[in-house]
């Protein structure tokens, strides 16, 4: 079947282009761009909406396997294509840990039963605890696209130094996550005069610099690939510059949350704000908008963390971090858009096309021959976020009862509608 889209305001994130155009699909790709519709080619009349190449989510959290019970492949597949995300880099943080072959290989087969694409990253570490590496060849050949120990980070520096030096010799990326362990352990706030109202126990910014400056040695010693999951403070931008300028391979990302919610969004103790790391001041959420603006952080992600009733409801210290995000991102990521900060082309820049380009996927624009990952969403369309309407078996949004703006309206993975709105 060939499909022809017009009448739609294509976001082309590679051109940095925002105009009406159409778009012609046949065979699952992008065959051509504001041409006349071919002979019999089914008509996708956008209405004047918008058209752009589908997320690329590096870093969603999938219960499968250990924790079906917060969140499926099928459950995460469909939130993914409800929320406009046509690709998801899943993260190893498992029970047991996506550490071998044939962990891998089991949830390769498990996701292909959801209605988008899922590709897997694997444990940097056996057990993602640090101290012997996994076996990162077998791993590649199995189809793990990065490496990553997630939100463990291992003080075990001959260790990962090993582990980043035979990732090296593959050309294996390595995702980072740039913390102190010593001085963020067991705090669930930024430190400052509201967390010591409140009680909460704190870790300085300085934690997350620390923990970047020790991560971006080992880069420079070994010379891998490595991408730095969250940068969320002001405070670890100069590092980050001097090693990019410096010529290191290095990328950067940031959660959608830490660029919408600040320190103040915990309230009284509301445990849907509680993150891993914690919301930062409003100085450093303005400073990380003009990063992804500026291009000096490269990738936002939701970093998508089902987890249930349960694990939430208890004092906030001892409450599980994260929230669902697969299908609250777009919207979320239009108040950055209407509030003027970045236009369409840079934001699906950062949550569509770097993250492909990391990780050497054709997904994530709009050029003949790239995969017809698409979605048609409206930008403007108002409503009220509601947790129980959500297709993630969890239901942990801290957008619960927000007045949030942009619908996803049609989802197409590779030229086939895996999501319709409802009228």
């Amino acid at each position: 079947m060939i499909l022809h889209f017009h009448n739609a305001r294509l976001i082309d994130p590679e051109g940095g282009t925002d105009a009406i155009g159409s778009l012609t699909v046949k065979g699952g790709v992008i065959l051509a761009r504001d041409e006349a519709a071919p002979k019999g080619a089914k008509l996708v009349d956008c209405g004047g909406k918008c058209l752009a190449p589908g997320i690329v989510d590096l870093g969603v959290k999938i219960g499968e396997p250990g924790e079906r019970h917060r969140e499926s492949f099928r459950s995460a597949g469909l939130a993914a294509a409800a929320g406009g995300v046509t690709t998801i880099i899943a993260r190893p943080d498992t029970s047991p840990a996506i550490d071998t072959p044939e962990v891998l290989e089991f949830v390769t087969r498990r996701a292909s039963e959801a209605p988008v694409r899922i590709r897997h990253m694997a444990a940097l570490t056996k057990g993602r605890e640090g101290r012997e590496m996994t076996e990162i060849s077998f791993l590649r050949d199995a189809g793990a696209i990065a490496f990553t120990d997630v939100f463990r980070v291992s003080t075990e520096v001959k260790a990962i130094t090993r582990a980043m030096s035979y990732a090296k010799s593959l050309g294996a990326l390595v995702v980072g996550h740039p913390q102190d362990p010593g001085l963020s352990a067991g705090a669930s706030a930024t430190s400052g005069k509201f967390a010591s109202i409140k009680g909460i126990p704190a870790v300085s910014p300085m934690a997350e610099r620390m923990g970047l400056e020790r991560d971006l040695a080992l880069v420079e010693l070994t010379g891998v690939r490595y991408h730095a999951d969250q940068i969320t403070t002001s405070r670890s931008l100069p590092a980050l510059a001097r090693a990019k300028a410096a010529g290191l391979d290095v990328t950067a990302g940031v959660s959608i949350h830490h660029l919408t919610l600040n320190e103040f969004d915990v309230g009284d103790y509301r445990t849907f704000f509680k993150f891993t790391p914690p919301l930062r001041s409003e100085q450093d959420r303005l400073t990380m908008v003009a990063a992804v603006a500026d291009g000096s952080i490269d990738i936002i992600s939701s970093m998508h963390t089902p987890a249930d009733e349960e694990s939430k409801r208890l004092p906030f210290e001892e409450a599980a971090a994260g929230a669902v995000a697969l299908e609250s991102f777009l919207p979320a990521a239009m108040r950055l858009y209407h509030a003027g900060h970045i236009d369409l082309p840079a934001l699906f820049r950062a949550m569509a096309l770097n993250p492909a380009n990391r990780l050497g996927l054709p997904q994530g624009r709009l050029a003949i021959g790239s995969p017809a990952d698409l979605i048609l969403f409206d930008p403007d369309a108002p409503f009220l976020m509601d947790r129980f309407k959500l297709r993630s078996k969890s239901k942990n949004t801290p957008f619960d009862g927000a007045r949030m703006e942009g619908k996803v309206l049609a989802t197409w993975v590779g030229g086939t509608q895996v999501f319709m709105a409802e009228e």
